[in-house]
């Protein structure tokens, strides 16, 4: 075989392993990325597509939709008027349990309005928020899932507590910005 043949051959080999590695390594980064950005909603999301290539299409498909939501941090005077309609959602879980968690929804929906996310339905509600959002929002469909239990009277007392611990942490995370200070717990 000649030079040129051997060249020829070898060059074209190299560059298809190079393209390989790269697409690999490229892809790797890529899984890493929306793994970490979203936590444990990449592997529920996995498990709904039934492959990671279909569900990384999927939360790649949500990032581009939340780019386009005009998401805004709220002023301070929002953030303590929200903080206090909260405190007395909890008051009231004291003599109306099932009222205060369907409250509690009502005034997340409300926040996330507030802050520019669309609240036209669950599904999608958990769509856009899964981008900012992914680590807390197995709380909000647990929640989700309890205050609809409320709603036939089949939530326990205790199962109702929970829901508000569970809205409590999407609800804190939506409200500080994830960088902001929040304000006095209660």
């Amino acid at each position: 075989m000649s030079t040129g043949t051997i060249l020829a051959i070898v060059i074209p080999v190299a560059v298809v392993i190079v393209v390989i590695v790269l697409a690999v390594t490229l892809g790797r980064r890529r899984r890493r990325r929306l793994r970490e950005q979203f936590g444990p909603e990449y592997d529920r999301t996995v498990d709904d597509a039934g492959s990671k290539r279909a569900a990384e299409y999927d939360l790649e498909a949500r990032e581009k939709r939340h780019e386009g939501l005009d998401i805004k941090p709220l002023s301070s005077g929002t953030r303590e008027r929200y903080a206090e309609r909260w405190r007395g959602v909890q008051e009231e879980f004291v003599d109306h349990p099932e009222g205060a968690v369907h409250d509690a929804d009502g005034l997340v929906t409300a926040l996330m309005r507030e802050r520019g996310y669309p609240t036209e339905g669950f599904e999608q509600q958990t769509r856009d928020l899964s981008v900012a959002h992914g680590q807390t929002l197995e709380h909000y469909r647990a929640a989700h899932e309890i205050n609809a239990l409320s709603s036939s009277q089949q939530a326990t007392t205790e199962q109702l507590r929970g829901a508000m611990v569970h809205y409590r942490a999407l609800f804190d995370e939506l409200l500080t910005d994830g960088d902001v200070p929040r304000p006095g717990r209660t």
